[in-house]
C-alpha cells in the first residue's frame, strides 16, 4: 500500500554459482543481505522502479510491467559485453514486459538463477526504501511492515492518514483512511 513497485534485472556471469538463490521470499533478511552482497558483487545489475503516481494511474500490473522494462533497460544500456548468441529475458509470471526476446516463467523465482537473484536485488531495495521511510515517518512503522497492508499499518492510516507520494491512493484501504 505504499512506496513504488521495484524489479531489478540481473545478468549471471556463465560460471557463476551462488548457492541459497531462491524466491526472495523463502530468505531471511539476513540471508538476502548476504545474497545481495554476492550478486552486487559479481553480476551486472539494474533496477526499474514505478513511482505511487504511475501505480495510481496506470494499475499495478502495467506499474510492475513498466518498472521491468525500466530495469532491463537500464541493464541493457549500461551492459556493454557482446554475445554472439544474443540474449533472452527471462520474468517471473504470466506476463512479459514491452521488451525483445522475453520469456515469462510462472514460478520463475524458484526455479531460474537469474530470476532468483533479481527477486533479491528487489526485494533488498524496497526493504532498504521503507526503512528510510520509517526514519522520517516512524509512526507509520514501515521498517516492520514494509508497507504492506498489515494491521499496524492499517491503524496508521487510520490515525494519521495517507502520506502523498508514497501511499498509493488507488488501494481501497488508501483510499478508505482519506474518506
Amino acid at each position: 500500500m505504499a512506496g513504488g513497485v521495484l524489479a531489478a534485472a540481473v545478468i549471471l556471469p556463465t560460471e557463476f554459482e551462488l548457492p541459497g538463490l531462491t524466491d526472495s521470499k523463502k530468505l531471511s533478511a539476513k540471508k538476502r543481505e548476504t545474497l545481495y552482497w554476492q550478486i552486487t558483487q559479481h553480476c551486472a545489475w539494474a533496477v526499474g522502479e514505478a513511482s505511487c503516481a504511475e501505480i495510481d494511474q496506470i494499475n499495478i500490473l502495467q506499474a510492475t510491467l513498466l518498472a521491468m522494462r525500466r530495469a532491463v533497460l537500464s541493464l541493457q544500456s549500461s551492459y556493454t559485453k557482446k554475445t554472439t548468441t544474443g540474449y533472452e529475458v527471462l520474468v517471473d509470471g504470466n506476463r512479459c514486459p514491452d521488451v525483445e526476446n522475453c520469456r515469462a516463467i510462472i514460478k520463475g523465482d524458484l526455479t531460474e538463477p537469474a530470476i532468483s537473484a533479481a527477486s533479491i536485488i528487489a526485494k533488498v531495495t524496497r526493504d532498504r526504501q521503507m526503512r528510510e521511510l520509517d526514519a522520517l515517518y516512524p509512526q507509520y512503522g514501515f521498517a516492520k511492515h514494509k508497507g504492506y497492508g498489515t494491521k499496524t499499518h492499517m491503524e496508521a492510516l487510520t490515525e494519521y492518514g495517507p502520506i502523498a507520494g508514497i501511499h498509493r491512493y488507488s488501494f481501497a484501504p488508501v483510499r478508505r483512511a482519506i474518506s
